[in-house]
């Protein structure tokens, strides 16, 4: 058996990258199938530092990582996988670890899917926190387009009922490679990147809702996309949200565990 060998992932191109997500998350509920240009797009999004980030490697095979995220003293976990072959052996405590003890940061912040109980009781014992449950949807309805806006992201983030997870808040949008779309005006407005269908904000003001102005702007994000839309990790905690989701048609997927852990 070789000696696996942790280091940082600087240097390390986006398609090996691919190559061993891939691999740790084939067998997950919903598997992996991310391309390169996804996986840079995604992590890129995300704030992603390669030289914080974790890998194990075993030779020259990346086999195991942590895509370590950074903005200002916070840090987010873009994901953590071990390839099948080389799990039950304690890598990804190892790389969680590494990334506990050299982030520069206050707090450490991940999402897990609230099936994998095995890998939450693992952040649990590491230190981490419940701060919520976030659902993630699909909506495949009508569609029905609406002029693009332009309407500030933060003007559309100050509407929301909750603060938006990581990799939806107005950071998150802003620093994405692929350009996004925003539809509406100052009675409601939606953020959607056509390229993959997801939608990060759709916001209408109090004063503004029950007038079905939600409903119009899912379907012009629906539009502007052409494709299935992905409404990821909306507050557990936001009843209303999940009732005007159920109402227009979208579909659960999963449900994640927001935790964070403040670092020394």
């Amino acid at each position: 058996m070789t000696e696996i060998r942790l280091r940082s992932l600087k240097g390390i191109d986006y398609d090996v990258m691919a190559e061993a997500f891939n691999d740790a998350f084939s067998d997950y509920n919903i598997p992996a199938r991310y391309t390169t240009e996804y996986l840079r797009d995604l992590v890129t999004r995300r704030g992603y530092r390669p030289d914080l980030a974790v890998g194990a490697f075993d030779g020259a095979r990346l086999v195991g990582f942590v895509f370590n995220c950074l903005d200002g003293d916070a840090a987010y976990n873009s994901g953590t996988g071990t390839a099948i072959s080389h799990r039950r052996r304690g890598i990804a405590r190892q790389l969680m670890q590494r990334s506990i003890e050299t982030l520069p940061a206050k707090r450490y912040v991940l999402e897990v899917i609230e099936s994998n109980e095995r890998a939450a009781a693992l952040y649990r014992d590491l230190g981490f926190v419940e701060t919520r449950r976030v659902q993630c949807w699909t909506y495949e309805g009508a569609a029905s387009p609406l002029p693009a806006a332009s309407v500030d992201l933060d003007r559309i983030r100050s509407w929301c009922d909750a603060a938006p997870t990581w990799q939806n808040d107005v950071a998150s949008i802003r620093r994405s490679l692929e350009p996004y779309t925003v539809v509406g005006d100052e009675r409601g407005a939606a953020v959607v990147f056509p390229s993959t269908g997801d939608v990060p904000l759709l916001a209408v003001p109090r004063e503004h809702r029950r007038q079905g102005r939600g409903r119009a702007l899912l379907a012009a994000a629906a539009a502007v996309a052409g494709k299935r839309l992905r409404i990821m990790n909306i507050d557990d905690r936001v009843a209303g949200v999940a009732a005007f989701l159920d109402a227009c048609g979208a579909q659960r997927m999963v449900r994640q565990i927001e935790m964070v852990r403040e670092l020394p």
